[in-house]
């Protein structure tokens, strides 16, 4: 009986010593063998993880932002050119300039001074 008295004292020696939490338990890493640690390693690995696919989450969300904006500038870019290019087209278009272009390149072409005429079916 007195072998057991022991070891029920000691026992309760080590779960007196686990309650008390100090500074040197923590740096010292003793607080991890503990039981309750050890009792709630599943749910320390779930915030973990949790907190991994947080960062990685933010970080794809960041790209995504950087890669917008880089799109969006594009599109600015991209619509004055097209402004540019349509006020050129519409430019080179106007029969005056047709005019100036063909005595330019020397194409023999006649500008039709007379207006187009409709035709007409009158068997119907």
């Amino acid at each position: 009986m007195a072998k057991d008295r022991r070891n029920i004292e000691f026992d309760q020696s080590i779960e007196e010593k686990e309650k008390i939490f100090s500074l040197r338990d923590l740096v010292n890493g003793n607080v991890l063998t503990r039981k309750a640690v050890l009792k709630q390693s599943r749910f320390i690995l779930l915030l973990v993880l949790i907190a991994f696919i947080s960062i990685a989450n933010r970080n794809h969300a960041e790209k995504t932002v950087i890669r917008l904006n880089r799109m969006q500038s594009n599109v600015k870019e991209l619509r004055a050119k097209s402004i540019t290019i349509s006020s050129d087209l519409v430019k080179i278009s106007r029969q005056s300039e047709v005019v100036r272009l063909v005595n330019r390149y020397e194409l023999n072409l006649e500008e039709n001074l007379e207006p187009p005429k409709k035709l007409i079916d009158t068997e119907e």
